[in-house]
């Protein structure tokens, strides 16, 4: 495996000035600029009075300017926290107020909604606007230009403090101490570029929301590494592919429902595809229906590489196409941390049994202003999880069962809706399903299934009770949705999270 040595920022742009950083929305950074630009961030951020442990927030789309931002924070010492361009004003106000921003950098190329989020936040803090002029923002590119683009003499490192993607519920800011080290980049870059062979010449396709844990942190790691990182403004699937073929593309990322629309191109496009330098096609965030995932390993061959990971960052499990294949529906051994399966009295379970999974020897995290929830997602080990369920087996493989927090619980019995969602998923009648709890006054709650018909079917009723018929076959009556809705799409989230909670606002 061949692990760049070098993972700083700065040297690349000392040594190889003009090697190509970032390419975004037509435009083209060098390493140069890139360096140049974080350092004149920085002196904008402290002379505006950001110290270490300060927090700043931006909503900037997948734009040059967040990489920018984030090393700047690095190097004031402060917590950055990257806010989804989508957002409405009341979910980033709510997520600017959590986080205690003292400064909030808006790009006005987004449109005017985010004008009014000075109106939605209590309180005093600087709003500085990017890419145009916002009424009530400074803009901060003069304040750039006219700020040194050597480094500050006093750096000192900071952090992302990233917010779940709030699916069921108010998104939760992922604290950590800050390093009392000062380092040259984020000490996750260096596992990313050890674990998925990144170097110097890896070009990076960044194909989802920047705003985003994984794509994000993924990016610096390339950076830092002195790859170049080829970033999608939004997905197309038509783009990706020419993308990944005009560019050299050595290592990309998706989600699922991506490949649903990679595959749903012309036949004769995907036939045409080539691109021999693509080694590496890294994918997360939601399960992967075993078809959909054998439809892409017999297109691009075994490239896939599958990882389990999340915001909080407490371990990380990875699996390549050979291996899944040997082992479907795994989502690999343990890369990062030391995984445990507990029962829920926080007992260790032997391997093959169900429960759920926490990771141990992984700095610990906590919830921003949510010590009940952070203790949620703590057992009395000190262990820590993303809220999953599932189990390993004797050769260390993880298989997730579902969420915690998805769980139904119908007359006392645990149901997972994943495990209902798989059984429809091999449907040859079906593009999509999910599966959510609704209240039941017999049995407290009791399954629905949302599907997406692949074609609009001629007799509704006579559609559905094939359907119910299918789950009951390989459910049994207890598991089985006990309501079946026909619905043109499922609501994701722009990371490719099913929205559960938009869901339930249907029932």
């Amino acid at each position: 495996m061949s692990v760049a040595l070098n993972l700083d920022l700065r040297t690349w742009a000392r040594d190889e000035p003009g090697r190509l950083a970032v390419r975004c929305n037509g435009a083209d950074t060098s390493y140069a600029e890139l360096e140049a630009l974080a350092n004149q961030a920085a002196h904008v951020l402290r002379g505006r009075g950001i110290a270490r442990g300060d927090h700043i927030a931006a909503v900037l789309g997948n734009d040059v300017m967040i990489f920018a931002l984030v090393w700047a924070a690095y190097r004031v010492g402060a917590y950055i926290t990257p806010i989804p361009s989508a957002s409405s004003v009341e979910d980033a106000a709510y997520v600017v107020a959590d986080s205690g921003a003292k400064l909030v950098v808006v790009n006005a190329a987004l449109g005017e909604a985010m004008a009014r989020l000075p109106q939605a936040v209590p309180g005093e803090l600087e709003w500085m606007s990017v890419r145009g002029a916002l009424p009530g923002f400074e803009a901060l590119e003069p304040l750039l230009q006219q700020a040194p683009t050597t480094p500050l003499a006093d750096e000192s490192s900071g952090a992302l403090m990233m917010y779940t993607s709030g699916t069921t519920g108010k998104p939760k800011g992922v604290w950590r101490a800050l390093p009392e080290k000062v380092t040259p980049t984020p000490a996750f870059a260096a596992d990313l570029v050890t674990m998925f062979d990144v170097s110097s010449g890896s070009r990076y396709l960044s194909t989802a929301p920047l705003y985003h844990a994984a794509p994000l942190r993924f990016g610096l790691a390339f950076l830092a590494a002195g790859g170049s990182v080829i970033v999608m403004s939004k997905f197309d699937a038509a783009q990706a592919l020419d993308l990944l073929e005009r560019e050299g593309i050595t290592h990309s990322q998706w989600v699922p429902t991506m490949f649903n629309r990679l595959l749903a191109l012309p036949e004769a496009r995907r036939r045409a595809f080539r691109a021999p330098a693509h080694r590496l096609a890294l994918h997360s965030a939601a399960p992967c229906p075993p078809a959909l995932k054998r439809a892409m390993i017999e297109w691009w061959g075994p490239i896939l590489e599958e990882y389990y990971s999340g915001s909080e960052g407490v371990g990380l499990t990875a699996i390549g196409s050979e291996e899944w294949l040997g082992h479907p529906g795994s989502v690999g051994r343990v890369r990062k941390g030391v995984i445990h399966v507990l029962d829920e009295d926080d007992g260790e379970l032997l391997a093959g049994a169900t429960g759920r999974i926490f990771f141990s020897g992984v700095a610990p995290f906590r919830y921003h202003h949510a010590l009940d929830k952070t203790a949620a997602r703590t057992s009395r080990q000190g262990w820590q999880t993303f809220g999953d369920v599932g189990h390993v087996d004797a050769e260390g493989y993880l298989f997730l069962t579902d969420r915690l927090d998805d769980m139904i619980i119908s007359g006392g019995v645990n149901i997972y809706p994943q495990e209902l969602e798989a059984a429809l998923a091999e449907c040859p009648e079906l593009a999509e399903a999910a599966v959510i709890g609704a209240p039941d006054a017999d049995f407290g709650e009791r399954p629905v299934a949302f599907v997406v018909p692949r074609k609009p079917p001629a007799d509704r009723a006579a559609f559905v009770a094939q359907l119910a018929s299918w789950c009951r076959e390989r459910l049994g009556k207890i598991k089985e949705p006990k309501e079946i809705r026909l619905v043109e799409m499922l609501p994701y989230s722009p990371q490719g999270k099913l929205l559960r909670r938009e869901l339930r606002k249907l029932l």
